[in-house]
């Protein structure tokens, strides 16, 4: 699937994945930047290969700015299998062990209200955390348990959508460092029956929804003027952030490395999407401190700026 480096085009933008299953977010990333032949591409956030849905790719100058959809909150439908716990808490797991399954709606409808807002979560062994270099997955592919802490995440929304005989589907939105096949499985004990996580697909991140996305099948059918065409510009990944213009002799300054004073009044330390005055082109993202001035803290390439 690889081209040669030398054939490679810088291209900037962020492309919305519909992941499909069973393939790694990495390997989705490398998919999408053979399509579009970029140099550069990063994604903002791994979904297992089991998950579909929505991963954000950013591409060429876009990167810079990824990791700030990392710290985002994210929204998932999760299918919820009860009675069977497994090994990795999902379906690519060795079963450990069935128990009868006696849950009504109202119950687990209880269960799932003891689940929202700030709850505490030991991350599971089958996960890319690491410890001493390796992941913990590799611990527990050997047999091997590593003792974790447990942390406090945000279960923002939990609601139950439907329960079929022993099959719950779920909506979920939760703060960063969430695993839903955690949830799935505490939910599980919770109603004394255990459970696993049968199917997840992300529908949300930071504001953009699955409906936005497009599917890696359908991206392989275009010709590379329509691929292109689907690019959002970098500045879709800060939009959480506040915009603020300079004029053309601050702009100078400002791609330079150097800081520039700010006019408005600002009372405390604040980061800013940056744009040029004149033509609305976004610059990158600048930070004013306490001596009043706008410092360049991430900018784009000034090939980038031009375009």
């Amino acid at each position: 699937m690889s081209k040669p480096r030398s054939n490679r085009r810088r291209i900037d933008g962020v492309l919305l994945l519909d992941k499909p299953y069973d393939i790694s977010s990495n390997a989705a990333l490398q998919k999408v930047r053979w399509l579009l032949n970029a140099v550069k591409a990063g994604h903002t956030g791994v979904l297992d290969p089991l998950a579909t849905g929505l991963l954000p790719i950013c591409l060429g100058e876009a990167t810079k700015f990824s990791s700030y959809l990392l710290d985002a909150d994210k929204a998932y439908r999760a299918t919820i299998k009860l009675g069977v716990t497994t090994t990795t808490g999902d379906i690519e797991g060795d079963v450990l062990l069935q128990r009868k399954v006696n849950v009504d709606q109202e119950t687990l409808l209880a269960v799932l209200q003891r689940f929202r807002g700030e709850i505490s979560q030991l991350p599971p062994m089958y996960s890319a955390l690491k410890h001493q270099g390796k992941a913990l997955y590799e611990y527990a592919r050997a047999g091997i348990e590593i003792p974790r802490e447990a942390r406090t995440i945000t279960i923002h929304r939990l609601e139950l959508l439907s329960l079929e005989g022993d099959v719950a589907v779920v909506d979920v939105r939760c703060s960063k460092g969430s695993y839903i096949r955690t949830l799935a499985e505490d939910i599980g004990e919770a109603l004394g029956c255990g459970a696993h996580l049968i199917n997840l697909r992300r529908t949300a991140t930071a504001g953009f929804m699955l409906e936005q996305s497009h599917a890696l099948a359908d991206l392989e059918t275009l010709p590379m003027q329509d691929r292109e065409a689907l690019l959002m510009p970098a500045d879709v990944l800060v939009q959480h952030l506040p915009a603020m213009s300079l004029t053309e002799a601050m702009v100078a300054k400002f791609m330079q490395g150097q800081a520039v004073r700010f006019t408005e009044k600002c009372e405390k330390i604040a980061r800013f999407r940056v744009y040029h005055l004149g033509s609305g082109r976004f610059l990158g993202l600048g930070e004013v401190r306490a001596d009043a001035r706008l410092y360049p803290i991430r900018l784009l390439a000034e090939q980038a700026v031009a375009l």
